[in-house]
């Protein structure tokens, strides 16, 4: 059984046409190939993790041995397959890339690792969602590159030991606490992927507007970044769509007016809420005063399903501080009802409600 989802889970709930989501579709990937950094000097952002990767990377070439296992954790969108990229590019390696949830056997494991040269980097993607017979197999394979392949069945099965070339282990994750401490442990450098802040998501898309040929001004990528959420993968992906604007309703050139323009016609707002997100809210404010409510109640007010209110919208409401998860069921904060310009119920977010259930229990 696969674990439950939460808000950093690749396989969680998404609409396709979800401006703001931070899954990468088929176009995402086709252009994310192509704005890709090559090396950590052309990497934006993650400064401790790009000096404390540039240290392991640089040792291990001058001792001529292969890097450690390298374990990158954190949201979506984050750079997790590029840096896992750039550690190939930076030992002159190359890069082998699957999944954990392509990896349902010891056997599918077993042949990935039996074909890999020496020196070649193994990039696996969602880690944390691997079959255990391959979780298992994995521990000896990163510790003694070796595997032990069962040959038949039942009592006549043989274990045969096949030698591995030593090779580098790179693990993306979303949720690294799902992931066993014997295969944690076994990475010899483990790095946390946090969200961008806005004057380095700037430089991400003023380097990105460069290899798209789009001429973007510096209110423009600030007007961007600050609906980013704090993603390089969404900011490309807005940076985008305000270039199709530019072109067919501007003269190219894309300004804060114009970037302003033409996220309010995709309905992103200011702080990056879509319309999933501020139907949330309005729900919760207007037919709730607040809070708090039940999540399936505050689901089907909006007209969703309970997981995708619950994985894809909830998660950055809390991280802004507009929503927050109680025992009680959901509640608004004060910046809610800043935001959507609404004034809250007299006694506080919250109030008509409490009362309502202050009333009924006697309490």
């Amino acid at each position: 059984m696969l674990p439950p989802q939460n808000e950093w889970d690749d396989t969680a709930p998404d609409t396709e046409e979800r401006l703001v989501g931070a899954v990468a579709d088929g176009e995402d990937q086709a252009v994310e190939a192509a704005l890709r950094p090559k090396d950590l000097d052309e990497f934006v952002g993650q400064e401790k993790v790009r000096l404390q990767l540039d240290l392991v990377l640089r040792a291990a070439r001058q001792r001529g041995a292969t890097a450690d296992h390298v374990l990158l954790s954190g949201a979506p969108g984050l750079g997790k397959t590029t840096l896992s990229m750039i550690i190939a590019a930076e030992m002159g390696a190359p890069i082998r890339i699957t999944s954990g949830p392509a990896i349902q056997h010891a056997g599918d494991l077993a042949a990935i690792l039996s074909s890999l040269q020496e020196g070649e980097v193994l990039f696996l993607d969602e880690i944390h969602r691997m079959s255990r017979p391959a979780e298992e197999m994995l521990y000896m394979a990163m510790e003694d590159f070796r595997v032990d392949v069962i040959v038949g069945k039942g009592p006549g099965a043989t274990a045969i030991p096949l030698e591995l070339p030593p090779f580098t282990l790179v693990g993306a994750t979303t949720r690294a606490g799902l992931l066993p401490p014997p295969l944690r442990d076994r990475f010899g450098f483990t790095g946390h992927m946090e969200f961008y802040e806005p004057s380095e998501l700037e430089r991400v898309i003023h380097r990105s507007a460069r290899l798209l040929d789009v001429e973007i001004g510096e209110d423009g990528a600030a007007e961007i970044a600050g609906r980013s959420r704090g993603t390089p993968r969404i900011a490309n992906r807005l940076l985008r769509r305000v270039r199709d604007y530019a072109q067919v309703e501007a003269d190219g050139v894309i300004t804060r007016e114009v970037a302003r323009k033409a996220l309010a016609v995709y309905e992103v707002d200011a702080r990056g809420l879509d319309r999933l997100d501020r139907a949330v809210l309005q729900a919760l404010l207007k037919l709730f005063g607040g809070g708090p409510v039940g999540l399936s109640t505050l689901a089907v007010a909006v007209g969703e399903e309970r997981e995708t209110v619950e994985e894809v919208a909830e998660p950055f409401l809390v991280r802004e501080g507009l929503l927050a998860r109680t025992p009680r069921g959901r509640v608004a904060t004060p910046a809610a009802w800043a935001h959507l310009g609404l004034v809250p119920p007299q006694g506080g977010a919250g109030g008509a409600a409490g009362k309502g259930q202050a009333g009924l229990f006697g309490a």
